[in-house]
């Protein structure tokens, strides 16, 4: 596998963003709107980009990438099943991917690339949510079923990378960054929330 090491930081690591909208989904509209996200933080991923939307799930996804494991176009994101069915967006890394790879293709999983955004990919079609458990690495991700119309979000258990959300009637957004969710949501401070914060540290109190 081609593999090289970056120290730049996470703010130079890759961004992921995407939403879903329950209705008047359309998706030339939705690649624009995901196109505008993954621009705004297109300095976490200078190297490649990506948007991919799903018609009929009513979901958009986006990628910058920084290559750093499998430097090759193999490795661009969103990356696609090869059943077609899963989508996923990845920031991160993952460090024991190779004995998770291997493990994988003894089950009879195939590779098409030495990425371990494959591996991941790979790992959630096999072993579900459940595969957050042999994953060692620091990570933000999300992984579309295209069949069942379902979304799963996940962040490595340290929350070393970022992975922002807003639910708002009718959809749900989520980015590397805060700013990348401005097409979608207003930024108007919410007051009651922001005194939750001051006063007792709390954040995730009376959600909207």
């Amino acid at each position: 596998p081609e593999v090289t090491a970056d120290f730049r930081g996470d703010t130079a690591m890759c961004g992921i963003a995407g939403f879903w909208q329950q209705a008047n989904f359309s998706p030339d509209p939705a690649r624009i709107v995901a196109g505008a996200m993954a621009e705004r933080i297109a300095h976490r991923g200078p190297d490649d980009s990506g948007v991919w939307v799903d018609k009929d799930a009513g979901v958009a996804l986006a990628h910058r990438r920084l290559s750093i494991i499998d430097l090759s176009p193999a490795g661009h994101q969103p990356m696609v099943s090869a059943s077609g069915r899963y989508v996923v967006v990845f920031n991160g890394e993952i460090y024991n991917y190779l004995e998770l790879r291997q493990e994988l293709e003894r089950e009879g999983c195939t590779f098409r690339s030495h990425s371990d955004t494959e591996v991941l990919l790979w790992a959630y079609t096999r072993w579900g949510k459940n595969c957050l458990t042999r994953l060692v690495g620091m990570f933000a991700f999300a992984i579309v079923d295209a069949r069942q119309g379902r979304m799963f979000l996940a962040r490595d258990f340290f929350g070393i990378k970022p992975l922002y959300y807003t639910r708002q009637a009718g959809g749900f957004a989520f980015a590397s960054e805060i700013k990348a969710l401005r097409p979608l949501v207003s930024g108007r401070v919410n007051a009651t929330r922001l005194f939750s914060f001051l006063r007792d540290g709390l954040i995730d109190q009376g959600a909207e």
